[in-house]
């Protein structure tokens, strides 16, 4: 009998041709057995919470800009503030160091084809390798980058020679209203060089909506939006509402302990009703070991309102059960699929050899 040991991307797999069964147990084999050591995941609460950062920068005439551009409520004062878009609640498999199975493979026996994640969380069993990586935390994801454009470079020589800042900036309002009179021609058809087809005509709109944006921004100021994502890890227990994070219209997610930040606030209950066969003791699992995930009711509240309301898969819920060793022997072919963020059982298929 030939053994051969495959790591591929990581991922260790295991194929054996034999006859008769495999034998699992739990824990690292020392010494000189071949197999595959697996684990199974735990189960944390992840947090995603997309937020905003706006950085305003007044305009050089937002004084006047209400009695040019009649533009109310423009503020002469930079600010920076935080805003929350959206909260994404969900779950993430983590390796259950508590749980690790050894596949042993012994002579005259038949070991499935096992591929596990980087973090050795089993995938699946006699399925073709998927090459997917493991679940990683989203990167801060900053929203698209405008350069920015000197309204100077349009403004004419009059307008740069006016004697004061009041005049220039009644002359740069002016220049405006003829970009607008000009959009305006142009649209209509009655400007006095109309291009002379529809591409032309775009080119001449976006240059003249690029002078208007960047001279009105001289009077209503200059706001950045920088997107960013926060990622909080929750390992689940019992709990009402508890401290799951904090948020700062200043400073954005802040630690649990920053008073700058307002609470929002997790409730976390099991809804799994208790097996009295697994609370007076633990059954024998003799085969492969997968999970059985509880449910779990989840609700996320800010401001006194409701941000999340809905159950969860939790593995450390629920219970445990195997697939026997004698489905994996010469006479038939079993392929698994694993979720790998709870351990639970996606798809079981059988195929007679």
């Amino acid at each position: 009998m030939k053994k051969n040991i495959f790591l591929l991307s990581s991922v260790l797999t295991m194929s054996l041709l034999a006859s008769a069964q495999t034998e699992v147990t739990v824990g690292v084999t020392q010494g000189k057995d071949y197999g595959v050591t697996y684990m199974l995941p735990q189960t944390e609460i992840e947090i995603k919470v997309h937020t905003t950062k706006h950085t305003y920068t007044p305009g050089e005439f937002c004084r006047y800009a209400d009695r040019y551009l009649r533009l109310s409520g423009v503020s002469d004062e930079p600010e920076v503030y935080w805003t929350i878009d959206k909260i994404e609640t969900g779950v993430i498999g983590v390796p259950d160091k508590d749980n690790v199975y050894f596949v042993k493979m012994k002579d005259k026996t038949v070991a499935p084809l096992m591929e596990l994640t980087e973090n050795g969380i089993v995938r699946s069993i006699n399925l073709p390798f998927s090459g997917k990586k493991e679940n990683t935390p989203d990167k801060s994801k900053e929203g698209k980058t405008i350069k920015d454009v000197d309204a100077r470079s349009f403004l004419t020589e009059e307008i740069l020679m006016a004697s004061s800042n009041a005049k220039m900036a009644e002359l740069v309002a002016k220049e405006i209203y003829n970009i607008r009179e000009s959009k305006n021609a142009l649209v209509r058809g009655e400007a006095d060089n109309m291009p002379t087809d529809g591409n032309q005509l775009k080119i001449m709109l976006d240059n003249l909506n690029l002078q208007e944006q960047a001279m009105t921004e001289m009077f209503a100021g200059k706001e950045k939006k920088e997107t960013k994502i926060f990622n909080i890890r929750i390992v689940p227990q019992e709990k009402e509402d508890e401290i799951a994070l904090r948020f700062s219209r200043k400073l954005g997610v802040v630690d649990n302990d920053n008073l700058a930040g307002e609470p929002i606030y997790i409730s976390i209950k099991n809804m799994n009703v208790p097996n009295l066969s697994t609370t007076e003791g633990k059954k024998k699992l003799e085969g492969i070991i997968y999970n059985v995930p509880g449910r779990a009711k989840v609700i996320l509240t800010y401001q006194g309102k409701n941000l999340f309301d809905n159950e969860l898969p939790i593995t450390q819920f629920g219970t445990q059960e195997y697939l026997a060793p004698v489905l994996f022997n010469k006479k038939s072919t079993t392929k698994v699929l694993f979720d790998t963020n709870t351990g639970a059982l996606l798809k079981v298929d059988r195929e007679e050899n």
